[in-house]
């Protein structure tokens, strides 16, 4: 175990809470009503595009399923779905073809 009081864990709990809330309340609850600068609008629209494949890219490459390793099965799954992604546009039909395309290769043993 750690070696932490009940009251130091409660205590770093409530502090994250705090900042947590502190973080997204500053822009609802500060900007929430206001209409944001269009240079800014524009810098946000590529948050996602940003974000995501920096989420997705180290589970492809490293998995911790294959401890560490390439899997041919991911790394093919996810060269289907940005291909699917980039052709089609749609954030469903791409999810969804690379879940099917790693759960039918898994399946054949690739």
């Amino acid at each position: 175990m750690t070696g932490w009081s009940d009251a130091t864990i409660w205590t770093i709990i409530v502090a994250l809470g705090v900042g947590t809330f502190t973080i997204r309340f500053s822009f609802l609850g500060l900007l929430g009503d206001r209409d944001l600068p269009d240079w800014l609008l524009r810098h946000l629209r590529y948050t996602a595009v940003a974000i995501l494949p920096a989420l997705v890219t180290p589970m492809v490459l490293w998995p911790n399923a294959t401890g560490g390793q390439t899997d041919p099965a991911r790394l093919t799954a996810a060269i289907l779905a940005l291909a699917v992604g980039y052709w089609t546009k749609n954030a469903i039909a791409t999810i969804a073809t690379g879940l099917a395309a790693l759960f039918a290769l898994q399946a054949l043993g690739v």
